[in-house]
């Protein structure tokens, strides 16, 4: 009867003894250190779902004189205040899984180049202020005037640094939200200056 509780005392000894001796080396690998790497889809479908981000409003208040010269008449004359704006904007559709590298515990994206997204002119807020022998020569200098000064709102826009205020503020804006997704450092890079020539 001994010699049986001596056995399974022994057993019970070499089963603690056996447990305490997995739970030191169960976290040991046979073949080294390894580590985890972790692909980060979850930033690419959280920047790609953002598609299109306006990242800068510029707002313009102008005055317009537009004219029809004629040879022998008085020339039409309309003088128009105008209002407008110009918003710059980074198309993150464009991202694609390679513009995305992966370095220790931070992130940088190659980012397409900043665009002017949009360029308007806010008829609600736009009036004539005066006109001279417009009679039946309004409608054409309406639409002369405000096509001109859509294209001055967005000549301006680009004179004014409108691309690189919107980088400025994908930092300020994006940055966080990936950062928050990734729980890492982001960094946001951008090509060399590329396309948008600012005046042709």
């Amino acid at each position: 009867m001994i010699r049986f509780y001596g056995r399974i005392l022994t057993l019970a000894v070499l089963i603690v003894v056996a447990i305490f001796i997995w739970e030191k080396i169960k976290g040991i690998s046979l073949f080294g250190n390894t580590r985890t790497e972790t692909t980060h889809n979850m930033v690419l479908k959280e920047i790609t779902a953002m598609g299109k981000l306006e990242l800068a409003k510029y707002s313009y208040r102008d005055v317009v004189e537009q004219k029809i010269i004629r040879d022998y008449l008085p020339d039409p004359k309309a003088m128009l205040i105008i209002q407008g704006e110009a918003i710059g904007c980074i198309d993150l559709s464009k991202i694609k899984a390679d513009d995305i590298v992966s370095e220790g515990d931070t992130i940088i994206i190659n980012m397409p180049d900043p665009e002017i997204c949009n360029h308007k002119i806010d008829h609600s807020k736009s009036k004539i202020y005066h006109t001279e022998y417009a009679f039946m020569n309004e409608k054409l200098l309406m639409e002369e005037a405000y096509k001109k000064a859509e294209q001055q709102i967005f000549e301006t826009a680009l004179a004014s640094d409108i691309l690189e205020q919107t980088k400025k503020n994908a930092e300020m804006v994006l940055k966080p939200l990936l950062e928050n997704a990734s729980g890492k450092k982001v960094v946001l890079k951008y090509k060399l200056r590329s396309t948008l020539e600012r005046l042709k």
